[in-house]
């Protein structure tokens, strides 16, 4: 007969998060990895850090090998209810109140945007007329 394949709760395999018991879910699937953890050629830290969620991001971005792939087998334990794995919070950036400008600042920095550049040419010609008086 077929083994039943062994379905566990997104609670019960967040437990195991150390070293010495250290289970993924990736793809929906449980692996016990804790025989792999000294192997890992990432090292164990990497590992520890995708514990207790659904690590199947984590191990797609690494960009695994397919022997990888194939070795995961060893270490499948069983699939994980996905009625209990928390739902994936998205991004929400924090509200940031829209600062309306004064309306004084804003006529403030056209008029300053009209008189620098006539006041630096001004200068220009200034300096110019000056210089050039000294030199006859």
């Amino acid at each position: 007969m077929a083994e039943e394949k062994k379905v566990l709760k997104f609670d019960e395999v967040a437990q195991h998060n150390t070293a010495k018991d250290c289970w993924l879910i990736i793809s929906g699937k449980v692996y016990d990895l804790t025989p792999f953890m000294d192997e890992h050629p990432g090292g164990d830290e990497v590992l520890l850090a995708a514990t207790g969620k659904d690590a199947t991001n984590d191990f797609e971005d690494v960009g695994h090998s397919n022997a990888a792939r194939e070795q995961m087998a060893e270490f499948y334990i069983g699939d994980v209810d996905e009625s209990t794995v928390p739902v994936k919070r998205s991004y929400i950036p924090p509200v940031q109140g829209v600062q309306k400008p004064e309306a004084g600042s804003d006529v403030v920095v056209k008029i300053l945007q009209f008189l620098v550049p006539i006041l630096i040419l001004g200068l220009a010609f200034a300096v110019r007329h000056f210089t050039k008086s000294e030199d006859q």
